[in-house]
């Protein structure tokens, strides 16, 4: 394996000693030796400027990446001159497998060291020199600068220099020191200082993130996935990340003309801390790992889009897409990382209204005045909001002047209504068609339409010549949910307007209850429930009640009844979740504990207002504050919680504000823990603590008592004193179970203080 290794860097060693940048002439005027001619330093014809070292090696040599020389004939004037070298040790292995050192150039110009990152730990050297050490000892070389004496340090006798320590480009890329040869005995400078650069060259060491992940998108239901041109403009690499794109036609996934791209839906960035600009470190490449077919991620721009056509809300709303993002350009061994994106399909109008029956039958008196309700027409949508917006309309017909269509406020139902007075002599029916078309209609989907459909209705008019004449045109009552039967619901009354009144029977047309909800008393027409009523089950029913004429059959009207079901408060209020939560034993006194939220059932109103209390006991461990929106808050008491190994059970009681309120308890579970400085759980041990052992005052003063009675009574062996134990009612025990008693409490006492010692 070494063997490799080593092949490897005297590869490396050999390219990187082929590299040629020209060095600038540069005068310096020594210091020492009084005045005379400047030295000069002749311009070379190479030096390097990149040395590599191998990573995490853990041989037991350094590592030779290279040295510097200084022919001094070619610099000074006087060959004995000083010049201050660098040898940087170079991975360059000669023939007999014993590194080569190249010469690279001398200290006093700014140059670079390149070197892999994370450093091994053990010493990497740079062997500092000047022309000055004869090996005499006299001369004492320096370091200073960024890490010096920490990351890099030298040998003031022999100028090597080492790294000590990994290095870690995302901490910190690069090193600047200044190197130095002083006389060892006068200190004074033999060589000016010189600066020089240690850059950390990157590794992929760092997985990529996604900082604003899981994201969250919403895109158009039946989006269409269309092909693209060649011409297709690229998306702009400084789009923000995380930001819903329009919808507009993105780049496509491969190079081939045509490719399919679908509407975008979202772009995701992961982030690389490697370094960008060495490598393919921080390349990443994007894919899908889970949403397919329904989704596609561009490799390079991370931009989500649908991958197929035609997607339907109605069939699915949500989507769990999971991208991952690749460096190294998405090659093997590459690191990688993922993502979620949950995409939520939104509403369109693109399903047409559908009446659910072809054919509607009504029947109205022909006293019936104008504006008189008829029936109730609905067609079904299965889109939502404003997609689902309805519009009723009479189509050309015997009824468009006889009967009027309107919208109810809710722009669900179509109301039919008598428009104009009916004869039942000249017409006992009317048939006609009624349309539902939807009121926001979008042109994209139209090929999906038509956003309209077409019901018939047939109205009969029943006669009446003399018919008996209800006192309202339509009733509207309302009886609440949950009530036995035979409840009131209310009452229609109608009256013979004949000269000779006959009596009036009233009856509920079977079509029109056909579950047997409700009874009618035929005499007086007071209105019962027969069965109880579920508001959440059905909250209408529309009745058609009939009087009838005792002496003449013939002689009947009718008129729609439309009961309303009310809610009933017949849910009681009851915790959001279970609350299982904690404190610490060092809390300060009023801390928030838990903030406890409830939810009831019931209607909107004060069937559904909460209120929620604590223990009421002064001495409780925890108060509980109600918030009065629903929710209250578990607070400490004014000193701290005792410190407890078993948990506290805190109950809390719940009720609403209906008639009657309705009320349930629930428990919330708090534990005692201790706590690390910054709050962190250390440990909650859920063991049971023992109880103070002896009796309450109270328990005491009665025992007291019961034994000052025996004492005052003759018969001692006959009598039972009475214990008042703690949340009971007295308890009668001869003298013999008073002894045991007694002796029982001791040992109990004596149990629980030897347990204490030993928690102790």
């Amino acid at each position: 394996m070494w063997g490799l290794v080593r092949l490897l860097l005297a590869w490396l060693g050999g390219w990187s000693c082929m590299g040629r940048l020209a060095a600038p002439a540069r005068a310096w005027a020594g210091s020492w030796g009084g005045p005379g001619p400047a030295l000069l330093r002749t311009r070379r014809s190479w030096v390097w400027n990149q040395f590599f070292v191998i990573e995490e090696y853990a041989g037991p040599e350094p590592v030779l990446i290279g040295k510097v020389r200084i022919n001094p004939s070619h610099v000074y004037p006087d060959p004995q001159g000083p010049a201050l070298q660098l040898h940087h040790f170079c991975n360059d292995l000669g023939p007999s497998g014993h590194p080569t050192l190249h010469p690279i150039l001398d200290l006093d110009s700014n140059f670079l060291f390149l070197c892999l990152e994370p450093a091994a730990m053990f010493p990497r050297s740079l062997q500092l020199h000047s022309d000055v050490d004869r090996g005499e000892g006299r001369t004492k070389y320096l370091l200073t600068g960024e890490g010096a004496g920490t990351v890099f340090v030298i040998d003031e006798a022999t100028g090597n220099i080492h790294v000590t320590k990994s290095l870690d480009r995302e901490e910190k890329a690069q090193y600047v020191l200044l190197a130095q040869a002083v006389d060892r005995a006068s200190n004074r400078p033999l060589e000016p200082p010189s600066e020089f650069i240690i850059k950390v060259q990157d590794i992929n060491d760092n997985p990529p993130i996604f900082p604003l992940g899981p994201y969250h998108a919403t895109v158009p239901e039946m989006s269409n996935v269309e092909p693209t041109s060649c011409n297709s403009a690229p998306l702009m690499s400084g789009s923000r990340p995380s930001t819903l794109l329009p919808h507009l036609a993105l780049p496509r996934l491969s190079g081939v003309p045509g490719s399919p791209t679908g509407t975008s839906v979202i772009q995701v960035t992961a982030h690389d801390a490697d370094d960008p600009s060495y490598g393919n470190s921080a390349k990443l490449v994007y894919t899908v790992l889970d949403g397919l077919p329904f989704f596609s991620v561009d490799p390079q721009t991370g931009v989500v889009r649908t991958a197929i056509p035609n997607m339907d809300r109605e069939t699915q709303e949500e989507f769990l897409v999971v991208i991952q993002a690749k460096d190294m350009g998405g090659h093997m061994g590459g690191l990688s990382g993922s993502t979620t994106v949950t995409v939520t399909l939104s509403d369109v109008n693109d399903n047409p209204p559908k009446f659910p029956q072809s054919l509607y039958q009504f029947s109205v008196m022909e006293t019936a005045g104008p504006g008189t309700l008829v029936g109730r027409l609905r067609a079904q949508d299965p889109d939502l909001g404003d997609n689902a917006l309805m519009a009723y309309s009479i189509l050309d017909g015997e009824g468009s002047e006889a009967f009027s269509i309107s919208t109810d406020p809710r722009g669900r139902d179509g109301l039919l209504t008598v428009r104009k007075p009916l004869d039942f002599e000249t017409r006992r029916s009317y048939s006609f068609r009624v349309e539902a078309t939807n009121t926001l209609i979008d042109p994209a989907y139209l090929r999906r339409g038509p956003f309209k459909d077409v019901a018939s209705v047939r109205v009969a008019v029943q006669d009446a010549p003399e018919p008996p004449a209800f006192t309202q045109a339509a009733y509207h009552l309302a009886v609440p949910e949950n009530k036995s039967p035979g409840t009131l619901v209310g009452q229609v009354s109608a009256a013979d307007l004949d000269s000779r009144a006959s009596p009036i029977r009233y009856s509920i047309l079977p079509h029109s209850d056909p579950e047997h909800c409700f009874s009618i008393e035929p005499e007086d027409g007071t209105i019962r429930t027969a069965v109880p009523l579920d508001r959440e089950a059905r909250v209408w029913h529309n009745l058609t009640v009939l009087a009838t004429e005792v002496d003449s059959s013939a002689q009947a009207s009718r008129v729609q009844v439309a009961v309303q079901t009310l809610d009933e408060n017949d849910n009681a209020p009851q915790l959001a979740e279970p609350y299982d939560t904690f404190v610490c034993e060092s809390a300060a006194p009023g801390q928030l504990i838990q903030v406890i939220r409830a939810l009831d059932r019931d209607e909107v109103g004060n069937n559904s207002r909460i209120s929620l209390q604590g223990p009421l006991d002064p001495d409780a461990n925890f108060t509980v504050r109600d918030n009065r929106d629903g929710s209250a808050s578990l607070l400490l008491p004014s000193r701290p919680a005792p410190p407890r190994q078993a948990p506290y059970l805190v109950p809390i009681e719940l009720w609403d504000w209906g008639q009657p309120a309705l009320s349930s308890t629930a428990t919330v579970t708090v534990s005692v823990c201790r706590c690390r400085p910054d709050g962190s759980v250390a440990s909650c041990r859920p063991e049971a603590q023992l109880s103070p052992a002896g009796l309450s005052t109270g328990a005491l003063l009665a025992i007291i008592t019961c034994v000052g009675t025996l004492l005052g009574r003759s018969d001692w062996n006959r009598a039972a004193p009475c214990l008042a134990l703690p949340a009971q009612r007295p308890v009668c025990a001869s003298p013999p179970a008073l002894v045991v008693l007694f002796v029982a409490l001791r040992r109990q006492k004596q149990e629980a203080l030897m347990v204490l010692e030993e928690e102790d």
